[in-house]
């Protein structure tokens, strides 16, 4: 399902959505087109594309590239696949329950979730808000064990 949704291979790419995706979310999953998990992903991402077209824009991000290692590490992306979310090129935080609020990991168990969550996103961020709170049960979200290292 990832040849439905815009792929961005450079970093370039990558900056030019960020900055040019005015009074709407932008959505970066950063993944795989390979890996399986991503492609359940690419899948539900492909579905509500069109449902979410009025206030959100999705784009695929690969990790392969050598160009998007600076965004690997910017964001401290170690599992894949990771969602991202700006809006008028500001990163915008999730409270999912999770450690990191930076970033989605995992998959989303249905359409409905990820659409929920892009509205929630888009209606914080309307209000000025930068972090916003998960709307979906805490048994949907995905739960990883994150390791963080101190300097």
């Amino acid at each position: 399902m990832s040849y439905l949704l815009p792929t961005v291979t450079t970093k370039e790419g990558v900056d030019e959505l960020i900055l040019n995706t005015i009074d709407s979310v932008l959505v970066l999953r950063v993944g795989r087109a390979s890996d399986a998990v991503c492609l359940q992903l690419d899948d539900i991402l492909a579905k509500a594309a069109r449902e979410v077209s009025k206030f959100a824009t999705i784009a695929l991000v690969d990790v392969d590239s050598e160009e998007i290692q600076v965004y690997l590490k910017y964001f401290d992306i170690t599992l894949i696949p990771a969602t991202l979310f700006f809006f008028n090129a500001e990163h915008m935080k999730m409270d999912s329950g999770t450690p990191d609020h930076t970033k989605w990991i995992g998959p989303f168990h249905s359409k409905q979730d990820f659409i929920d969550v892009v509205e929630t996103i888009y209606r914080g961020a309307m209000k000025g808000k930068l972090i916003v709170t998960c709307p979906l049960p805490p048994e949907r979200v995905p739960k990883f064990q994150l390791l963080y290292k101190e300097i």
